[in-house]
């Protein structure tokens, strides 16, 4: 099973990454920057495997770069938050 056929698990990849990258001492704007880069690759890499990741495509492909920034910035703060839920 892949981290992208169920949205809540892809999102716990993507806590988990991001808390490494902290703990190796990366800066928030890195960490926002390389989910951008990520976001880009799978828009145009990866079919969406559910709901959830084909609502985020659409709103990738709607999207200027400046607000494709903001949706990664977003998806970071999204993980975050439920990482400090936990």
């Amino acid at each position: 099973m892949s981290v992208l056929d169920n949205f809540d698990t892809w999102k716990d990849f993507l806590a988990n990454r991001m808390q490494q990258a902290e703990q190796q001492g990366m800066s928030q704007q890195t960490i926002s920057n390389l989910a951008y880069e990520v976001g880009d690759y799978l828009a145009k890499r990866v079919d969406a495997k559910n709901d959830e990741e084909a609502v985020l495509l659409e709103l990738w492909n709607a999207a200027s770069a400046e607000e494709r920034q903001a949706i990664a910035s977003s998806m970071v703060k999204l993980v975050q938050n439920e990482g400090n839920a936990k």
